[in-house]
């Protein structure tokens, strides 16, 4: 398991690509986990988001969002650093 982990809910429309592999090939630090559901009701029907390290991320576009899930996998790595 990695030492970033990032949970995407499987009915978030930031499901359109491949978080897992995306991000895992990018990453070797960081385990993508696909849950049924984060409890966050509502925010999967009106934006994008994952949780990375406890830390929710979101935003208006999939596009947006999983540059924001790489900018916040980064501020994580560099805490081990």
């Amino acid at each position: 398991m990695g030492i970033v982990i990032v949970d995407i809910c499987q009915s978030n429309s930031i499901n359109v690509y491949d978080i897992e592999a995306i991000l895992e090939s990018e990453y070797p630090e960081v385990s993508v986990l696909q849950n049924e559901c984060l409890s966050f009701c509502g925010m999967c029907a009106r934006s994008p988001f994952a949780i990375v390290n406890g830390k929710r991320v979101f935003a208006k576009t999939p596009e947006e969002c999983l540059e924001k899930i790489r900018r916040q996998i980064e501020k994580e790595l560099a805490f081990y650093e």
